[in-house]
Order: C-alpha cells, then structure tokens, then sequence
C-alpha cells in the first residue's frame, strides 16, 4: 500500500503527487473523468470554485491507520464497478444499458438502474443500483488550494474528518429502509455500492447480527470495493456482497405505506421516460412487463 497521510489523495481524478501535464491541465479545468467534465462539487461559499476531492485520508473507528477513504460517488463510476455489477447480478442478461436517477415514487430517484433490452429496447428486466460515498465533517478544501498554489503540500495541518455515522448508519440506512421496502414488495432486489471501509465501521458500531453472506432472496445487498494503490494509480477492487432482509435494515428508520408505492408497471414507464430523455433507448422504445410468480 501506497504511504498517505491525512490529506487529499486524489483530487481531480488525479493522485496528489502526479505532477504530469494532463494532471495539471485536469486541476485547471476542474475535470472530472468519470463525469467527463466539471466537477459537480463546489465550495459552499464559492460555488464556481469545484472541490475535486475524490478521496482523501482518514481513520477508522478511532484507529491509528490512515486509509484512503472515498468522499465523493462519483468515484465509484470505475469501469471496474460496473462490470462487477455485470459479473454477479447480470450474467444471464444479454444486453445491459443503465439509466441514471430514475424515479421510484416515495422511494425518491435510484441512482442507476441497469435493464436488460431487447434489439427494439424492450426492457426485459432491471436491477436498482445506489451509490454511498463517505462525507466529511470541516473541510478538507485548503489542502487543495496548496496544491493548485504549490504544486505540493507544506506540512501544515487543517481539521477534518469523516462523517461515518450521518452517511452510512443514518442516510444509507434510511435509504436501504425506504428502497428497499419498495423492491421486497416487487420481489426485487436493491444493491448499494460501498466502499469496504464503510462496512467495517457499521459492523464495528452497529447491530449488523442479520447481515449475511450473499443471499438471492434478501431484498438488500451491499455490494463493496476496497481502493487500493497498483503501483501507478488507485483503482477500485471487489471486496465482499453482504445481503439483508427489510427487518435487518435500523428499524428506526420508517418507510411508507405500501399504498402509497409505485406499482412496477409504473417504475418501469420511469425507466423508458428517462431513458429516452437521455437519449439511451431508441424512439421505438415499448414497455414489457415480466412477473415472476
């Protein structure tokens, strides 16, 4: 593993000792590669001023060891990922498109769904997909500012840190709750994309008693990476899928009423408005419905 501290560790896309001239041109434009423009991340009080801070370093459940800790999703959007989701939920399928931010009525939006279409893009089938990035509390931004100022940083330390119980225990959670209430009552599944580090700190601070090794008949799944340093850049790696039914999901977090879930036929007109709208799916686009009794 590569040696880091706490600071920034890839910024930009870019890992904080690449000085080449793409990394510079990447810090000047504010690019982002999974996005394949702007970041979408601002200051708070300088909205054009973009953050960039794809990951930085932190600890863990008051530990002493710094690991690499992802703050932002996009992140996540590693070609890598995507062909992992592939690889274990949709071996069988022939012809896999993903839609972004889809509506799933009380639910909110899920942030990818994967289909599978036919030729004409009939959709066949879809599996929801959620990303769940760390936050952070301070802010970590003036190591950012000496870094497009010097090209380095001076060894002068701001305060930060990561938010692990807001992001991962309260807002994933309430959203495993709500999504995943909906997909159980299609008898579906919903799969959260994490970073390994995110597990270990629910399962070190939190009753994780009914998580389980992966199980194709629990609603939930969380799907982990680990970030891990190949001599040249940092890259996303599975990890580990972890399954879990609604009840094993805090139990604090309330979800809606089933009469007031959107009904499958109606999600999947979601996926096709959407996907047209994004310009995925052909005009010819025709809604077919599957129902596995």
């Amino acid at each position: 593993m590569k040696n880091i501290g706490k600071y920034p560790i890839e910024v930009f896309c870019c890992d904080f000792e690449d000085h080449t001239e793409s990394t510079l041109l990447a810090y000047k434009q504010q690019y982002c590669k999974y996005l394949k423009g702007t970041c979408t991340k601002p200051r708070k009080s300088e909205p054009h001023i973009k953050v960039g801070i794809c990951s930085l370093g932190s600890t863990i459940n008051k530990g002493k060891i710094i690991h690499p800790v992802i703050i932002c999703p996009q992140r996540f959007k590693e070609e890598s990922m995507f062909e992992t989701i592939r690889q274990k939920y949709l071996s069988h399928w022939k012809n896999v498109k993903w839609i972004q931010e889809v509506n799933i009525g009380v639910g909110g939006n899920v942030d990818y769904v994967a289909v599978e279409v036919d030729k004409f893009d009939i959709v066949q089938d879809f599996l929801c997909v959620e990303i769940q990035a760390a936050g952070t509390t301070g802010t970590p931004y003036p190591y950012v500012k000496e870094l497009l100022e010097y090209g380095h940083y001076t060894g002068r330390n701001y305060t930060y840190g990561i938010n692990w119980a807001n992001e991962f225990a309260k807002t994933m959670m309430q959203q495993a709750y709500k999504k995943g209430k909906i997909v159980e009552y299609w008898n579906r599944k919903i799969v959260f994309v994490v970073q390994n580090l995110a597990m270990e700190y629910l399962q070190a601070t939190s009753d994780c008693s009914k998580l389980e090794n992966y199980n194709p008949e629990y609603p939930v799944d969380f799907c982990s990476f680990g970030l891990h340093w190949n001599g040249s850049k940092w890259t996303l790696s599975f990890d580990n899928i972890k399954s879990t039914t609604i009840d094993g999901i805090n139990r604090i977090i309330g979800g809606a009423n089933i009469n007031e879930y959107p009904t499958e036929e109606e999600f999947m007109k979601n996926i096709i408005k959407k996907g047209l709208s994004d310009g995925i799916f052909s005009l010819n686009a025709k809604l077919k419905i599957f129902l596995n009794k």
